[in-house]
């Protein structure tokens, strides 16, 4: 396994992960590993990625979209 040292992190940032750590009753080694293998991992499906997005888990119900007719076309003449 690799190792990596993180240098000049802000005091807020540290603070924050310590205060996370604790919540989660773990190390802060162990939050930081979490926070990281979430960050960088793909998302199990594309509807995680939609939900990410857009923030609906069942994609866009087409039925319900506003029926209007589109608007008129410019006159460009």
């Amino acid at each position: 396994m690799a190792n990596l040292s993180i240098r000049k992190l802000d005091d807020v940032v540290y603070e924050r992960l310590q205060a996370l750590a604790i919540e989660h009753s773990i190390s802060m080694e162990e939050e930081a590993r979490r926070i990281l293998s979430q960050a960088v991992a793909a998302p199990a499906r594309i509807s995680d990625v939609f939900e990410q997005y857009f923030g609906q888990k069942n994609g866009v119900d087409l039925d319900n979209l506003d029926q209007r007719k589109p608007h008129d076309p410019m006159d460009l003449s």
